[in-house]
Parts: structure tokens; sequence; C-alpha cells
């Protein structure tokens, strides 16, 4: 099987022994109700890491030098029941490496099982949403694995912290903490919130970024696009602050649904990714 490489790295930064940070693809989208194709995100966003330069500005650094490992994907996609299975099982697994661990979907649903991993990990574990959508029925369309249920697990099990959302159904009302909730409308243009935020989080945090919490005009590639959503800057300023605060102990990216020809968003989803892992190992304490 083809090794696959983040962006043009060289071999020395590539092998599971040595590097520092783990990237694991779950290519699944079994359960998105409207746009598809979120299974074909982590293809377009890795030959898409090629056209980034590596050196980052912002922390001074090229964190590719800590090595990035690319593991097998994980295809389990028969149910969203034996897909959560599959993740925790993986990620419990990985947790033992002692490495810095990333996630790449696939859609939403995948982070459940990485997450019930992350807390049994983590006492007092925070999970940080960035998302457009509550994600908090305890169920949707016959399983409590749907990507509608994203977060209602970690609603009740960890410190769940919301962002950028702005788009619910009634149904999660009960679910939801408005005092943890940073909703879409009012923070835009403002940026006193993000200290708030901050100081809602425990010491560990885990973060779970949907694309769909970038506004549409920016990441238009992804199944649900909300109109009202965050922007590029405000983003990368409040996460540098996440990450400089608070001990990230993981993250995962999902919801990518590459359009054809249209290549700025995927060129923002590599952007994004290499940003926390920068964040995450040079971002000032």
């Amino acid at each position: 099987m083809k090794t696959r490489i983040f962006g043009d790295i060289d071999d020395k930064y590539i092998s599971l022994d040595e590097a520092e940070i783990l990237l694991q693809p779950i290519p699944y989208d079994g359960t998105s109700t409207w746009g598809k194709g979120a299974d074909k995100g982590f293809e377009v966003f890795i030959n898409t890491t090629p056209n980034l330069e590596f050196y980052d500005i912002e922390t001074d650094s090229e964190v590719y030098q800590k090595g990035i490992h690319i593991l097998p994907a994980i295809d389990e996609n028969r149910s969203p029941e034996q897909v959560y299975e599959a993740v925790y099982a993986k990620t419990k697994e990985l947790l033992e490496l002692n490495k810095f661990i990333t996630f790449f979907g696939g859609e939403h649903s995948v982070s459940i099982g990485a997450i019930e991993a992350y807390r049994e990990k983590y006492d007092n574990l925070t999970v940080l949403q960035l998302d457009a959508h509550s994600d908090l029925r305890p169920s949707y369309m016959g399983s409590e694995y749907n990507h509608a249920c994203a977060l209602h697990k970690a609603s009740k099990t960890t410190n769940l912290v919301q962002v950028g959302i702005r788009s619910m159904d009634v149904i999660e009302k009960p679910f939801i903490n408005k005092e943890k909730c940073f909703f879409a409308e009012n923070i835009y243009g403002t940026e006193e919130w993000m200290d708030n935020c901050i100081e809602l989080m425990t010491d560990d945090v885990y973060l779970t970024i949907d694309l769909d919490a970038f506004d549409p005009s920016i990441m238009p590639s992804t199944g649900t696009p909300e109109p009202g959503g965050l922007s590029w800057d405000t983003t990368m300023r409040f996460l540098k602050r996440v990450f400089e605060k608070k001990n990230i102990v993981g993250f995962d990216i999902v919801e990518f649904a590459p359009i054809d020809g249209l290549h700025a968003p995927d060129f923002l989803v590599a952007k994004l990714y290499y940003k926390l892992i920068s964040y995450k190992f040079f971002a000032k304490k």
C-alpha cells in the first residue's frame, strides 16, 4: 500500500516511530442527510497540502519538522454503531502512543468515538465545538450515532463549550447550555467573547471543528452550509488564544465535502490543519 505523505515533506519526518503528530483519516459519510461527499474530503485535503508554504509566519516555525505520520484510514462503514466502535477502539489504541493525535473526517458522527476515548483518558475534559449546528439530538434517523447527534453524548459526559452555533432543532433545546454556547449572532464583530469562552474551559481540551462553522462565502464545501458563519481571521485569533492558554489534547476536522473545480476551500482546509498543529507546538504559553 502506498505510503501517504503530508505535503512533500522529507521521508525522515513521516515515520510512525519518529513523528510527534499522527493524522488519522476517517472517510465515513454514512449518516449525512443533505450534501454528500465528506468521504472524499481527506483525499482532496491531502492532495492539496503540497501547495502549502511550510514556514508559518505567525508562530515563526516549521512544524512539519516535528514529524507528521498519516495512519491507515478507518474504513468501517457498515453502520453508524460500528463506525463508533471502530473509531473508539482505534483512538484508545493511539492514545497509548503518547503522541499528538489529529483526526480528519468524514462527517461529524466520526467524532463521537474519538471524544469518548479522550473522555476516559482525561479527567474533567472540555470539548470545544466550532460548528454551525448544535448537533445535540439524542437520536436521529434511528441512531444515536448520527451526525446530528455528534455532541449529544459529550454534552452529558464532558464540559461542552460551543462556538458559532446558528442552527438547531427545537428538540435540542433541553440539551443546550446557553452559558456555554456562543451563538454566531451574539459574537459577530466582537472579540470580548473569546476570553469569556476560554474561562469556561478546563485545562485539557479536545477540539472538534465542523467546517460549516465558517461562513459559506469562504467555506461552501460542506454538507450543510449555513449563512452568518465565522470568518477566517476571527477564528484563527480565537484558536490561537485557546492553544496558548489550554492543553489541546487532540482535534478533528470534519464535514469537508469538496466541490469540483473550486480550489479555495480545499486550501483553507489544508491551511487550517497546518495552523492548528503550528499553534499546538509553537504558540507562546
